[in-house]
């Protein structure tokens, strides 16, 4: 039976500073950017499976997160079928975790207590790094096809044209490591004539909800936010597409990652993607809530993140627990 956690009922935190220590004293000739807490002796850039099968998970009860969205309650009853799923072919139950930021989620793998998740671009190397998270699947189209795109809204009657013109003006940026909502903005618009912080001022909204809702309600002058969230708030109807008007939008970026915690044991491991690779969407709430969406799609970090890295490179983010606060 699914059941919902709330943010009252589960305390999560990051790994005791002993702990850490401990685990870096022990040998790892390859890293990367990963955390003193994992190594990556095959390249590929994620956390290694523990080879001492006593530090391998296999939890009776699995708990299940999505990227935190502004009404947490309202995702839970949309990935219900999922869940039951996951559950009938893992022979686990699941718990939903209702995520309040990106912070909270990464810290919940990290402390062992999130074991299946889905990460937005942007976080998506702060919980491969400071987490463990070992990006496996992303939400796609039957041919395969996957993403979305950065989008720059105004109000439909503004006297904004182009990103240039957001010189001088307030707009909303979503959180400090979100992709589309801060970092692909950095990265790309002083190519398109302004410089974020340094020509309009930066307000983060929270949420690319927020955002949007922001920008309709005057309280922004325009905000870059993520095609498929705009897309989803509309077909909602939570707001009126009449009332805005898109300036600019980006090259496609891929989408959230679905992630396993790298301690998993290798064969419930498997029997997780087995469940992701063979959810049918059609005539779910899931398939209802992503249109377009058909299937599960196999992906790696190393390669379907690069531009995500890359981005993030160029704005000299580091991923560190200061960073992912964007301090």
């Amino acid at each position: 039976m699914t059941k919902f956690i709330t943010r009252a009922a589960t305390a999560l935190g990051i790994l005791s500073v002993s702990a850490i220590a401990a685990a870096a004293a022990e040998n790892c000739e390859t890293r990367g950017a990963l955390d003193v807490l994992y190594c990556d002796a095959n390249g590929d850039l994620v956390a290694d499976t523990p080879t001492d099968p006593a530090k391998l998970s296999n939890p009776d009860t699995l708990v299940f997160a999505y990227t935190p969205v502004e009404d947490p309650a309202v995702y839970a009853d949309i990935w219900a079928p999922f869940i039951t799923h996951l559950e009938e072919t893992t022979g686990k139950d699941v718990q939903f975790f209702a995520v309040q930021s990106n912070s909270a989620e990464v810290e919940a793998m990290r402390s062992g207590r999130l074991h299946v998740a889905g990460f937005s671009t942007g976080p998506t190397p702060f919980a491969v790094n400071l987490a463990g998270a070992v990006p496996f699947a992303i939400m796609g189209a039957e041919d395969g096809q996957f993403g979305y795109k950065l989008q720059v809204f105004t109000q439909a009657d503004s006297d904004i044209k182009t990103v240039a013109d957001l010189a001088g003006r307030r707009v909303a940026h979503t959180s400090p490591t979100s992709n589309s909502g801060n970092q692909a903005p950095r990265a790309l618009f002083p190519d398109l004539g302004v410089e974020p912080d340094k020509d309009y001022e930066v307000v983060y909204s929270g949420s690319h909800d927020q955002s949007m809702l922001g920008v309709v309600a005057g309280d922004y002058d325009a905000a870059p936010v993520a095609s498929e969230v705009v897309d989803r708030m509309a077909e909602r109807g939570l707001y009126d597409t009449a009332d805005v008007r898109k300036i600019w939008e980006s090259d496609p970026f891929p989408t959230t990652s679905f992630n396993l915690a790298h301690n998993l044991d290798p064969a419930l491991a498997e029997k997780i993607k087995e469940a992701f690779f063979t959810f049918d969407f059609a005539g779910t709430k899931l398939g209802d809530e992503f249109a377009g969406v058909s299937k599960f799609i196999p992906i790696t970090y190393k390669d379907q993140w690069a531009v995500i890295r890359q981005i993030q490179g160029s704005n000299g983010v580091e991923y560190t627990p200061q960073g992912l606060a964007g301090k």
